[in-house]
């Protein structure tokens, strides 16, 4: 029987969970997982695991947690757990070159886009964002710098219309885990050719804060639509509504002819039925579900009946 090598994980969001699972219910469970440090969250403002620490817990895998893998101590630790194979999924810190060194077989990172498109944080917004008509999960190396290491195996996935950077982060992180266990036998073998990343058409995914989430009604419904669907569920696509604060959960381009918005202010409501239909910089809109700050998520239909004269407000008035 052929030597198992003793595989070191790192990850920390929902997006590694299903990479880990796959590889503790396979021949390859790690020994070690690295992750993020314990953050609060929450209205309490508790301290929480990362989903990674948690799933490790269950099946007994020790955490480790340093604050910034550079360190010493934290070099010197997981060099102690000799590792032979490094898994990285959506860790969420550079790993340093002298940690990278120890792997006799390297270390393999599953990354969520057709390398080299969308480099960086957020690929996955990025890509609905730009209304990219495929994505899918790249399998590389992993070097010292961000996601331009060579590409081991990629698989595509088309992007639907109406899919949200929660639904699409969901499938890919279930292509991701498939497509490593399929390639580690490979790799390990030696039967798979790496190929470098052709730099001159690479992009880059920035990271995403909360003052992306804001809906800018002078876009295209188009864009204001990829826009709803690229930060939903986080950091959801904020408005204003006089003077509360909204966040729209869910809405379709409108293909309607019988409302004129080309006198329309961007951000005008121009009729309520199941739906709330909006002026943009160009078409219009139908939000269908939405959010009152610190309230439950609501159909537009229950929106509209807890609201007056909603016809002629507009959303985002107060950003002006």
């Amino acid at each position: 029987m052929p030597h198992l090598p003793r595989v070191l994980f790192y990850g920390s969001p929902e997006f590694a969970v299903p990479t880990l699972q796959a590889l503790i219910d396979s021949e390859y469970r790690p020994i070690a997982v690295v992750t993020q440090p314990d953050a609060r969250a929450g209205r309490g403002r508790t301290l929480r695991p990362p989903p990674t620490k948690a799933l490790a817990a269950e099946h007994g895998i020790p955490a480790i947690q340093p604050v910034r893998l550079r360190e010493r101590a934290a070099v010197a630790q997981i060099a102690s757990l000799k590792p032979d194979l490094q898994i990285v999924a959506a860790y969420g810190q550079l790993i340093p070159k002298e940690i990278l060194d120890l792997p006799s077989h390297g270390s393999l990172n599953v990354h969520a886009s057709l390398l080299p498109r969308w480099r960086g944080a957020a690929p996955i917004q990025a890509a609905i964002w730009h209304g990219d008509a495929e994505t899918g999960v790249t399998i590389m190396l992993v070097d010292e710098t961000e996601d331009t290491g060579d590409i081991v195996r990629q698989r595509s996935t088309p992007i639907a219309a109406t899919e949200t950077a929660g639904s699409l982060s969901n499938r890919l992180a279930s292509i991701g885990a498939d497509l490593l266990l399929e390639t580690i036998p490979a790799w390990l073998a030696g039967t798979v050719t790496p190929r470098t990343q052709d730099d001159s058409i690479a992009t880059r995914a920035r990271r995403v804060t909360k003052q992306h989430g804001r809906v800018d009604w002078t876009r295209s419904a188009e864009q204001i639509d990829r826009h709803i669907r690229a930060y939903t569920p986080w950091p959801g696509a904020m408005t204003t509504l006089g003077s509360e604060s909204v966040r729209i959960a869910q809405a379709v381009v409108s293909d309607a002819t019988s409302y004129t918005t080309s006198n329309a202010a961007p951000g005008s409501i121009l009729a309520v039925d199941d739906a709330i239909e909006t002026a943009t910089g160009s078409g219009a809109i139908r939000v269908t579900r939405l959010q009152r700050a610190g309230k439950r998520e609501l159909s537009a239909a229950e929106f509209a009946r807890g609201a007056r004269d909603l016809i002629g407000q507009r959303f985002g008035a107060s950003d002006d």
